[in-house]
């Protein structure tokens, strides 16, 4: 097995379509607070929204850490039993809260939150913001990524439909 760094081919095919990711924000504490999230690539930053799901009460902790502090880690990876296929790739950056008053006058919001209801049909039931509109707009900075094989990088280009990407 020859590990190597995933393309850009799929790295972009990555930011564009995988479903989830685990976004890793700094605690008050300086420990990382890792959680799962839903996520879009628009108007050259990562969105993430604070959905309208039941929340456990007051703000999220992902968000008082970006208010904090701005640096944050994106991590996207696939995982099976044939570790051939296993690929990851991680994404340092800077985020920040976005609370606008009106989603839909904020072209790059609107644009947004349109995309994640393309990506997500699960928002045609559950509400994409909560009764406080907040989404996380993510700068990208750092990429870093590692597969185990070019069968992992099929496993990129299968799954989100894409072409083959060359080596870059």
């Amino acid at each position: 097995m020859t590990s190597m760094e995933l393309p850009d081919g799929a790295i972009e095919l990555i930011l564009e379509g995988w479903p989830v990711a685990s976004l890793a924000t700094v605690s008050e504490g300086g420990r990382p607070h890792v959680v799962p999230i839903v996520f879009v690539r628009v108007a050259g930053g990562i969105w993430s929204p604070i959905d309208g799901k039941p929340k456990a009460g007051g703000e999220l902790a992902r968000v008082r850490n970006v208010r904090r502090d701005s640096r944050i880690s994106l991590l996207f990876e696939h995982y099976e039993a044939d570790w051939t296929r296993l690929w990851w790739l991680r994404v340092d950056g800077e985020a920040e809260v976005r609370t606008p008053a009106d989603p839909g006058a904020d072209p790059e919001v609107a644009a947004a939150l349109a995309a994640l209801g393309r990506k997500y049909p699960q928002y045609q039931r559950i509400p994409l913001l909560g009764p406080s509109p907040t989404l996380l707009r993510i700068r990208v900075g750092v990429r870093r990524s590692w597969c185990a094989s070019a069968a992992a990088v099929s496993v990129v280009c299968g799954d989100l439909g894409g072409p083959e990407p060359h080596q870059a």
